[in-house]
């Protein structure tokens, strides 16, 4: 069940669980209004369980450019594409939300983003990366930081 994020009105649904669920619940708003504003976008997430190959496709380009294992459990994820790019976000229990940027005709500008929601510590497996920080009035203080994609997947 795939549900639109309304970024003016922020909820918590499908977050819940989360020990951070509203800074999370922001940090989606905050992706939501971006591709609002730039694409006239709707962003709409689908709850894991509905998501494993999204998940798995995350999870693998993680493994083999980084050897990178996320320990939080996944709840939502998220899939578009704009402009022959190919968008896809998961978000996490812990607070985290991963993104996959993947121009589908221009390798060099493939990446993968972390952002870390206000009030999470910085995951192990995510020790090595140096985080800057961003204001967000939906969602606090966002730290993010992110890796360049050298494979084709």
């Amino acid at each position: 069940m795939t549900t639109t994020i309304d970024f003016k009105n922020v909820s918590i649904t499908g977050l819940a669980s989360s020990p951070v669920a509203a800074a999370l619940a922001g940090l989606r708003a905050n992706e939501a209004r971006y591709f609002m504003n730039k694409y006239n976008t709707e962003f709409s997430v689908t709850p894991a369980d509905e998501s494993i190959e999204t998940i798995a496709w995350v999870h693998k380009i993680l493994k083999e450019e980084r050897g990178i294992v996320i320990a939080s459990k996944p709840l939502e994820t998220a899939t578009l594409q704009v402009e022959n790019i190919k968008w896809v976000f998961v978000f996490y229990e812990s607070g985290l939300g991963i993104n996959v940027l993947y121009p589908l005709d221009n390798p060099k500008k493939r990446a993968v983003g972390f952002k870390l929601s206000e009030g999470m510590e910085v995951p192990e497996e995510l020790s090595k990366f140096k985080f800057a920080r961003q204001k967000s009035k939906l969602a606090g203080t966002i730290r993010g930081s992110f890796f360049v994609i050298k494979g084709a997947y």
